[in-house]
């Protein structure tokens, strides 16, 4: 490869110990984690202890030639601002750490200002948690527009994922008219797999906004790899908005309990519909200019012992 890749959308969590919605997550052996009720394989069985390091994670973007990512957050992982202000002072070069408020704490304002204090350059809002069972939390409340108008006068980026279809694309839309110079990365690839997927593909139409594609895989795993299905996605999604709005995100680690983390890009450098620009600049280009990476690594391929 001639260019370097650079992963828009991956979790990293030293401790998975948390509530959402009245319902357990908690940490297993074996990488099992118990998650709503339910016992789910969390990360790979050979993450025994269940956390989710940067250190071990590092190894895989080696082995797959992952110069750098971007870390988001989730609720279902539990608030990790703590930790990932330690993954972004060691390794500043390889990763890109998001901090992420509390919307179900009171004065959540006080709490955003307080990660931007500490000196995050991103802020995840997983909004389509915000359906709460005490009521909805709006993007467009009075105190969700001030957290955006303070991101947008302190060049803060919001990573936020969208309920499905157009549930909240009304409100991102007001967000991004009320906010014309706040940096916006839009998750999941628009929940590409629901209805009306496109609409929210299609607010990258607005200046600084781009869509990344984490959970992709997860989001067409019943198709599998190649995942043609996915591959068609992103050729609809440039053809709507332009390849270079789009970034290409892995969701690891939850995505390689079915693939392995090369597997998660490489169905898109085998690709027969996009062309070898295309594939630069959404596994890579776009992300190092978005995110503003320099000092990117340059990483060897490395043959396995099979071949």
């Amino acid at each position: 490869m001639e260019f370097k890749i650079i992963d828009a959308h991956a979790h990293l969590w030293y401790q998975q110990d948390t509530e959402v919605n009245g319902q357990r997550i908690q940490t297993l052996e074996g990488g099992k984690s118990l998650f709503m009720g339910e016992i789910r394989q969390m990360v790979p069985p050979f993450m025994v202890d269940g956390k989710n390091t940067a250190e071990v994670f590092l190894s895989n973007m080696d082995y797959a030639q992952v110069s750098a990512a971007v870390i988001t957050q989730e609720y279902i992982d539990g608030i990790q601002n703590a930790y990932l202000a330690d993954v972004q002072e060691n390794y500043p070069d390889r990763f890109f750490c998001c901090g992420m408020f509390d919307v179900r704490h009171h004065n959540f304002l006080k709490h955003a200002k307080k990660l931007i204090g500490h000196g995050f350059k991103a802020l995840k809002v997983p909004a389509q948690r915000f359906f709460l069972p005490e009521g909805r939390v709006y993007l467009t409340s009075v105190e969700m527009m001030d957290i955006f108008k303070l991101m947008e006068e302190y060049n803060v980026i919001l990573s936020v994922d969208l309920a499905d279809g157009m549930k909240q694309v009304p409100e991102m839309k007001e967000v991004i008219s009320e906010c014309p110079k706040l940096k916006i990365t839009i998750g999941h690839f628009g929940m590409v797999t629901y209805k009306d997927w496109q609409e929210q593909i299609k607010l990258a139409l607005n200046d600084n906004v781009m869509i990344e594609s984490g959970g992709i895989t997860w989001l067409f795993n019943d198709e599998f790899y190649p995942f043609k299905g996915a591959i068609d996605a992103i050729r609809e999604a440039a053809d709507l908005v332009g390849i270079e709005k789009l970034m290409w995100g892995s969701d690891y680690p939850r995505t390689i309990t079915a693939i392995t983390y090369r597997m998660s890009y490489d169905f898109v450098l085998k690709s027969t519909i996009l062309t070898d620009e295309e594939k630069a600049l959404f596994l890579g280009q776009n992300a190092k200019s978005f995110y503003k990476f320099k000092s990117l690594i340059d990483l060897p391929y490395i043959k396995n012992m099979s071949e």
